[in-house]
């Protein structure tokens, strides 16, 4: 297949899972012998080391996020025309077979009205809620198509009755969200196909495949016979909870218990964990530390549970995922598509958001029993590896592609 694959982001210039998990796809669809163009934009990420890749063109312009400015009307209209130059010259001189949308985060919305009238089939990647958030607050179709207040709707009615906004809707489209479709569409979870359906998008017809990770990559741990050390790993910020998992560690009769924090965040939150932290009696026992992705997956081993408090509505979490991958018994709260990977007592131990008691009940029964932290890891781990291993979710979305060449 010929595919034209479009992400806001691209590594090196990630910020986040979603683009690289786009580009691990990307990478091992292209090792199957499809030809795949991704076009992303320009957004660069300071001090990232540059990589050859001629299959990427990064011409797309970022708007109001990522520290991009947010325009006005008048400017933000030259960067809509840009964006659209490049995806038209991208169709033209590829001629994909089909479209692989991913992210559109900070990225032209009005660009998937082109895509959806054009004849060439396209297929929607969602692992996150810019469609239920963020399509309705992308400015350019917002300021034609939302209540405005007197002065907008004066221009924006004379623009139409003069025929002005059919002459710019030729080069960037002005239509309603609304018109979108999404004919072919996978969401990495159910709850986010849902959540998403629940904000009034027609997608309750789409298919669910669900996040991969190379599961090759981890260290495995293979020794439970102590319990001392637990993890924990995710942005240090409220939705994520980490105070969660402190206060559990407070709430445990085992005074010998350690727990790490792995993490960055916003300096007023880490200042309000690290008081939370004091004035518990903690200091001695938590520790907050950082490390990059690739020494990450050998880290994992290194400890004896990880505490997974998130608390947002996540869409699919990988950080459990990862830790299944290392042979690490996992306590996790049910948060978003959650439920779609864990089972109490079978590969995980279940706890409840924002319940630091039963995080600490539940850190408890592991201490107490090595047999049963020995085979939910077990567990775990084989069902990683079986169902969630990167080749295996490629496979799915490989065969999605080629269905939907047919549709």
């Amino acid at each position: 297949m010929k595919i034209l694959v479009i992400s806001n982001l691209y590594p090196p210039h990630e910020i986040g899972g979603y683009e690289l998990r786009c580009r691990d796809v990307v990478e091992r669809l292209r090792s199957a012998g499809h030809d795949i163009r991704v076009l992303t934009s320009d957004h660069h990420v300071q001090g990232r080391t540059e990589i050859d890749q001629p299959h990427v063109a990064r011409r797309l312009r970022v708007h109001g996020m990522y520290g991009h400015p947010w325009l006005s009307i008048q400017k933000l209209h030259t960067l809509e025309k840009h964006n659209h130059l490049a995806l038209s010259d991208e169709l033209a001189n590829f001629q994909p077979e089909l479209v692989h949308v991913w992210n559109m985060g900070g990225i032209s919305k009005s660009l998937l009205l082109r895509l959806e009238a054009a004849a060439t089939p396209v297929v929607y990647d969602i692992s996150d809620h810019w469609i239920a958030r963020s399509m309705r607050a992308d400015v350019w179709l917002g300021w034609w198509n939302t209540p405005r207040g007197p002065a907008a709707t004066l221009i924006r009615s004379a623009l139409g009755a003069l025929g002005i906004r059919r002459a710019i809707s030729r080069t960037t489209p002005t239509a309603s969200w609304d018109t979108l479709r999404f004919k072919r569409i996978y969401f990495c979870s159910a709850f986010m196909r849902d959540h998403t359906a629940s904000r009034g998008w027609p997608v309750s017809h789409a298919s669910v495949i669900h996040c991969g990770i190379d599961t090759a990559h981890f260290a495995e741990k293979s020794d439970h016979s102590s319990f001392a050390k637990l993890l924990w790993v995710g942005r240090l910020a409220e939705d994520k909870d980490p105070l969660t998992a402190v206060r559990a560690l407070a709430a445990c009769d085992d005074q010998s218990l350690t727990l790490d924090l792995y993490g960055h965040g916003d300096a007023d939150y880490i200042a309000a964990l690290d008081a939370e932290i004091q004035s518990l009696g903690l200091a001695g026992r938590v520790s907050r530390k950082s490390a990059p992705a690739a020494e990450m997956r050998k880290l994992y081993a290194q400890y004896d549970a990880l505490i997974f408090t998130s608390n947002w509505g996540e869409p699919f979490a990988l950080t459990p995922l990862e830790a299944m991958s290392s042979g690490l018994p996992v306590i996790t709260s049910l948060d978003g598509g959650q439920k779609e990977l864990a089972r109490h007592g079978e590969n995980c131990l279940i706890a409840e958001a924002a319940n630091p008691q039963l995080y600490a009940t539940r850190i408890a029964e592991l201490a107490a029993d090595p047999d049963q932290r020995a085979a939910i890891a077990a567990t775990a781990l084989r069902e990683a590896r079986e169902r969630f291993d990167i080749g295996v979710i490629t496979s799915q979305i490989e065969s999605f592609l080629k269905d939907s060449l047919t549709q």
